[in-house]
């Protein structure tokens, strides 16, 4: 299936407090991300930390973001697993409370084979009937999706996309050549919006926009409209400040940027720790260049 969610879609972080979810603050984040004219937001995606997060925690807040949402943005799910059974429960359980879609990152860490992907995220369609976006990310997983894989995945009826963070633009575009006009392309590094909206990506799952909302969804504006000398001209702007985004493992600098820009997001959980004070110095330079600003 196509066109479940085109556009850009964040990749929301969990504000914490010391004793649970900070809902409070959650909900600014929410109406935030909707004035900046966001299409969609992740929930526990890995940007999320529901690794982290028990599974009251994981309940509450899917609650919580589909009621605040209140049909105005997609919610979509994140609901992968190493464990099949695991997923399948996952990916039932946000159907149940209202959530749009879910997007189901590989197995981790058991480095199945390409037919165990297939059975996999087969598992997980057959078991709703909302969208599902399949998550590649092998610099996490250890584990990545075929293009020849992704096309017989397009097959299932309630299969609508699939986030490319492989980093590897040949094989996106390989992916990109078996799936057009049958399930969606969605990009997974902020780097590489441009490109992979420019071969035909549906949209973008995105870290920044937690953040720059208005600049991202300004660059994918721009690409559709096909004008894109100016396209360029935003992602240029807004490389160094990806750049910066990124200077720790995901979803450090993002938490750090949230409170930069006058939020509560708290900081990340164990193992997580807190953005080196260097970094910090890098990333607030880029955030006040950008002139980004909360709420």
């Amino acid at each position: 299936m196509t066109g479940f969610c085109n556009g850009i879609i964040t990749a929301m972080i969990t504000p914490f407090t010391k004793n649970g979810v900070n809902f409070e603050e959650f909900g600014k984040m929410i109406e935030f991300q909707i004035a900046g004219g966001t299409d969609g937001l992740v929930v526990l995606g890995t940007t999320g930390e529901p690794a982290t997060m028990t599974e009251e925690e994981k309940t509450e807040t899917i609650k919580y973001a589909v009621k605040k949402a209140a049909g105005r943005i997609k919610i979509i799910v994140g609901t992968g697993s190493n464990d099949t059974k695991k997923a399948v429960a996952a990916t039932v359980r946000a159907e149940e409370l209202g959530a749009d879609g879910v997007l189901a990152v590989t197995p981790y860490y058991n480095k199945c084979t390409q037919k165990g992907l297939y059975d996999y995220y087969k598992a997980i369609c057959d078991a709703v009937k909302i969208p599902v976006i399949a998550y590649n990310v092998p610099s996490r997983t250890a584990v990545n999706i075929l293009p020849e894989t992704v096309e017989k995945l397009a097959s299932i009826p309630n299969m609508a996309g699939i986030k490319e963070a492989s980093g590897n633009m040949a094989q996106v575009c390989e992916t990109m050549r078996r799936i057009r006009g049958k399930i969606d392309l969605f990009s997974g590094e902020d780097f590489l919006n441009l490109p992979m909206l420019a071969i035909g990506g549906a949209g973008l799952i995105s870290v920044t926009s937690n953040i720059a909302p208005e600049l991202v969804k300004k660059m994918y504006n721009l690409v559709k409209e096909n004008r894109l000398e100016e396209a360029n001209a935003v992602q240029d702007f807004l490389l160094p400040l990806e750049d910066a985004c990124f200077l720790e493992v995901n979803p450090i600098p993002i938490k750090a940027a949230y409170n930069m820009i006058g939020f509560n997001a708290g900081v990340p959980r164990s193992p997580l720790t807190e953005l080196e004070p260097r970094n910090k110095e890098i990333l607030l330079g880029e955030i006040k260049k950008a002139g980004l600003k909360g709420i």
